[in-house]
């Protein structure tokens, strides 16, 4: 994303959500108002040593002029969230990204089922928000180690949608943990399923959601993180530009994203791992090595379109709807 889209903010308040969890208040930094966003959006910090991380908004959508986030300090990240915990404090300044949103409510669904995992329950309280607010119906189910390893337990208790708001602890009883196959089962004919969380707990949801015959367009997901992936056999190939035929070349150890941005195109950018849907690109010829976690399985099948910052090519080259 370039500087001209950054806004500049300041922690205007800093709290302990749950062990481990920290939320944060954004507001900005001259005092004046902050974009709109709609529930299931995300934000870039652009933090300390030159690291960029997204994370969700978990407000309700018609807060005025704050961002809250709520951040895990979590040893197997890539740095972001100790940053976060261990360099912002009140009155720190920093530079943020505007609200960008891939995980919108469906807005025609006769029902939502709001499945989180841990610190996944950010953009589902802001969703579960936004729906009571609304008059929509929905349903949430968080899922996490334990209850003092849960944010915002108090908060959704004393909420007005209290009654359709469910928790799940790991250490708890056994019947009180989340049955995925049942819930899917028991949801209303044409319910969308939205899920965020780590990775296994979200494969595991949708895996069950495929399994019990619902369609991709009805289960809706923002993964965290990319999974891992070997690279030990990436190639070289070449990346041509529909609008005037340039050729540039991807060298094995280089990302498509990399050599797009070295040879002076301005792609917009976000995550860098394939979760976040910003730097799409088009695809007329040639076949993508899909490595992502944005598009569905479908979408991919399609290969007109793939995301440079981590996939690469399966053919020599890819020309470009660029």
């Amino acid at each position: 994303m370039s500087d001209t889209a950054l806004i500049a903010a300041r922690v205007a308040a800093r709290r302990s959500e749950a062990l481990d969890i920290i939320g944060l208040d954004l507001v900005a930094a001259d005092g004046g108002a902050l974009p709109a966003f709609t529930a299931g959006a995300h934000i870039d910090l652009h933090l300390p040593g030159g690291l960029i991380r997204q994370y969700s908004l978990c407000n309700p959508p018609g807060d005025a002029g704050v961002y809250r986030i709520a951040v895990l300090r979590d040893a197997a990240s890539r740095g972001g969230s100790q940053a976060v915990h261990d360099a912002l404090s009140v009155g720190t300044e920093l530079s943020i990204s505007a609200p960008r949103n891939h995980f919108e409510l469906a807005p025609s669904a006769p029902h939502h089922l709001l499945l989180a995992g841990g610190i996944g329950i950010t953009p589902l309280w802001a969703m579960a928000e936004q729906l009571a607010q609304s008059g929509g119906s929905f349903t949430l189910h968080h899922c996490t180690r334990s209850r003092e390893r849960t944010p915002f337990v108090e908060i959704l208790a004393a909420s007005a949608y209290a009654d359709r708001v469910q928790h799940h602890f790991d250490d708890g009883e056994a019947a009180q943990k989340l049955d995925i196959a049942a819930t899917l089962t028991q949801a209303p004919t044409g319910t969308h399923l939205y899920v965020c969380g780590p990775q296994g707990f979200m494969d595991a949801v949708l895996n069950a959601g495929r399994g019990a015959g619902w369609p991709e367009e009805r289960l809706h997901r923002e993964y965290f993180a990319a999974a891992p992936v070997d690279r030990t056999d990436d190639g070289s190939f070449e990346l041509e530009l529909a609008s005037s035929g340039r050729v540039i070349p991807v060298r094995a150890d280089q990302s498509a994203l990399a050599a797009l941005l070295a040879a002076g195109l301005d792609i917009p950018m976000s995550c860098e791992q394939g979760v976040c849907g910003t730097c799409l690109t088009g695809v007329k010829t040639g076949t993508p090595d899909h490595r992502d976690q944005y598009l569905t399985d479908e979408e991919q099948a399609a290969n007109d379109q793939f995301l440079p910052c981590c996939s690469r090519s399966k053919s020599a080259r890819l020309v470009l709807d660029l």
